[in-house]
């Protein structure tokens, strides 16, 4: 799905009104799709009793022309303009619409606006609350967010994400040359051709082989769990070489740290447990010629001992680097402040792939496109979480070597998703970085 920032959604209005449409006929499309949509979820109208808040720019505009659109055809409708002196709500109300604050809010909220959004959050105990564009600053909590054109990448980068509810997006008419922004946000429904039955006469062999190096001592845990997620999420084959063997499950193949041998592998995934050790590292990095998966100590491996941005070159979507924010900044250099231009012009800059982790992790490709990741959830800040998603990634880039990129996202996808079902059947405090892999079938089956 398409996103864009809250200014070239501004800039799209914008270039909308020079070619020739008026702002009032978008506000006419914006209400009309409110209208649409209160209609198809709230049936019957005429048994629902509708508050509407609006504020003073465009965002209230969409509100009153909803406001229109409803006359007689509801119980009961009142209008709070927040230009209006305190009045008497209706508390009976089924339905609240925010239309305070757009795209062009500005922190902090105060005043009249501050006591609007209060009163949306507190005073309506029957109300579904229905957000115009987006939350007004991302303090409302709806159920359900009517956003125009495309969702805005603030309001799903935004710690109070949550309030969005449940997201519609509607078409009132922007062209779509305007709304071509590099940003997406991933869907399961994207990755259904990657979990389609299996050949019949499929074996290991057409699935890939991932080495998995890593685990020296003290940390073999980190390769262990790396190699079998890979093989639980579909990898054919795994070796696992680290310090020990005595961690590991009898499916995973293992060698010697210090006799790797890359015959006949296919994905390599490198850094988890593994210390840093440059030398074999650039031995590897010289040798490889198939895909990698690069965490941890693989990335402090990459990065300059004088703290400036590393000369590290990738081989474009083939090498998939995956930071938190702290191996981040020990790769450029500088604290990573706006996550989608750091992660965009590393990717760029350096012919990689990047998955930049945390909240919303980010996936941004060489091309300059970036993808917003919608799982996860605070279950999965634990040791091991990073592992876990390192053989993710490296099994589906084993089984579709030519899709890459949909590879990466995908296992993005799922390592997100899986742990937001383990939080909910184990509580966010319970969740181990390998009970990912319990719930992983069930958020595999979603996108199908």
């Amino acid at each position: 799905m398409r996103v864009v920032t809250s200014a070239q959604s501004r800039a799209a209005d914008l270039a909308m009104f020079e070619r020739g449409t008026p702002v009032e006929t978008l506000m006419e499309r914006a209400g009309g799709c409110l209208f649409e949509f209160l209609e198809r979820e709230f049936a019957p109208l005429r048994d629902q009793r509708v508050v509407i808040f609006c504020g003073t720019g465009n965002n209230g505009g969409d509100g009153r022309v909803l406001a229109r659109l409803l006359e007689r055809r509801v119980a009961e409708l009142q209008v709070v303009n927040v230009t209006d002196a305190e009045a008497a709500y209706d508390r009976d109300a089924t339905v609240v619409v925010d239309a305070l604050l757009g795209t062009g809010f500005r922190e902090p909220v105060e005043g009249r606006y501050a006591e609007l959004i209060r009163a949306i959050n507190e005073d309506f105990p029957r109300a579904k609350v229905v957000a115009v564009d987006l939350p007004s600053a991302m303090l409302v909590r709806a159920d359900y967010t009517v956003t125009f054109a495309a969702p805005k990448a603030e309001m799903l980068l935004s710690v109070r994400a949550h309030n969005i509810g449940k997201l519609i997006v509607a078409d009132i008419g922007i062209a779509p040359d305007l709304l071509e922004s590099g940003l997406a946000l991933s869907e399961a429904r994207d990755f259904r051709t990657l979990f389609a039955p299996r050949a019949a006469d499929a074996h290991k062999g057409a699935f890939g082989h991932v080495l998995v190096i890593g685990g020296g001592r003290g940390k073999t845990g980190a390769a262990a769990m790396a190699g079998l997620a890979a093989l639980k999420a579909g990898a054919g084959l795994v070796t696992v070489a680290c310090s020990s063997a005595s961690r590991l499950v009898p499916e995973l193949m293992t060698q010697e740290l210090d006799e790797i041998d890359l015959t006949r592998k296919t994905v390599l995934a490198i850094g988890p447990g593994l210390g840093v050790r440059r030398k074999l590292f650039s031995r590897i990095w010289a040798e490889a010629a198939v895909p990698a998966v690069i965490d941890a100590d693989g990335l402090n491996c990459l990065a300059k001992e004088d703290g400036t941005e590393t000369d590290f070159r990738g081989r474009g979507v083939q090498t998939v680097l995956t930071p938190h924010p702290g191996e981040m900044a020990r790769l450029t250099g500088v604290p990573v402040r706006d996550r989608i231009n750091a992660a965009r012009e590393f990717a760029k800059n350096h012919d990689v792939c990047l998955v930049l982790k945390g909240f919303r992790t980010l996936a941004a490709f060489p091309n300059g496109d970036v993808w917003i990741n919608p799982t996860g959830s605070p279950a999965m800040a634990k040791g091991g979480a990073g592992d876990i998603l390192t053989g993710l990634i490296a099994a589906l880039i084993a089984q579709w070597p030519a899709e890459i990129g949909l590879a990466v996202r995908a296992a993005v996808w799922l390592h997100g998703r899986a742990g937001e079902l383990a939080a909910e059947a184990l509580t966010e405090q319970c969740v181990l970085a390998t009970d990912l892999l319990t719930y992983l079938p069930q958020a595999i089956r979603e996108c199908r």
